[in-house]
C-alpha cells in the first residue's frame, strides 16, 4: 500500500495487528519474517501494556532511567569518561519505549554512517594526513625552540623572562 511517505517496506496493518497479506501472522511475527525493521513504539512486556495504570508507570521508570543516564552522560562531557556513549545509551534505554526517541536515534545511526563513510574516502584521509602531519611539524618546532631557549625547565621554574 503506497501512503506516499517513501519508506520502504510500508504495509498496511488491520485493527487487530495484522498485515494485510499475512494471513494469522501476528505483526512483529511478520516484520521478522519480512526482514522489516524493528516495530516502534513501547517494547514493554505484554501483561504491562494491558493494564493502563502499570504501563504509564512503566513508562515513566524508563523515562527517568533513561534520563538519569543521559545527564551521567552530559556531566561527564568536560570530565574524564565517555560522555557520548553514555548519552546514547540513555536515548537507546529511552527508545525502548518511546517513538520519538526511536526516531533520534534511527537519525542519529544514520548520520554516524555517514560521517564514517566520508571519514574513509581517500581525499578526505589525505588531506587529514596532511594536516596532522603540519600540525605535528609546527608542534615539533615549538617544542624544539623552547628546549633550546630554557632547556629541560619547566615554564613556572623559570625566572628571568
Amino acid at each position: 500500500m503506497d501512503t506516499g511517505s517513501g519508506e520502504v517496506g510500508e504495509v498496511a496493518v488491520a485493527a487487530d495487528g495484522m498485515k494485510s497479506g499475512t494471513a494469522d501472522v501476528p505483526r512483529s511475527q511478520a516484520d521478522a519474517k519480512a526482514g522489516g525493521e524493528a516495530v516502534r513504539g513501547s517494547r514493554a512486556p505484554e501483561f504491562i501494556k494491558a493494564r493502563r495504570m502499570l504501563h504509564l508507570s512503566w513508562q515513566v521508570g524508563v523515562f527517568i532511567l533513561g534520563l538519569a543516564v543521559v545527564v551521567a552522560g552530559v556531566i561527564m562531557l568536560p570530565l574524564p569518561g565517555p560522555g557520548w556513549v553514555v548519552i546514547f545509551c540513555g536515548m537507546a534505554i529511552w527508545a525502548t519505549e518511546f517513538v520519538w526517541a526511536q526516531l533520534v536515534l534511527r537519525w542519529t545511526k544514520r548520520k554516524v554512517t555517514e560521517a564514517a563513510q566520508r571519514a574513509l574516502d581517500p581525499e578526505v584521509r589525505r588531506r587529514n594526513i596532511i594536516l596532522t602531519t603540519i600540525g605535528l611539524v609546527i608542534m615539533a618546532v615549538l617544542v624544539g625552540i623552547y628546549l633550546w631557549k630554557f632547556g629541560f625547565e619547566m615554564p613556572w621554574n623559570i625566572e628571568d623572562q
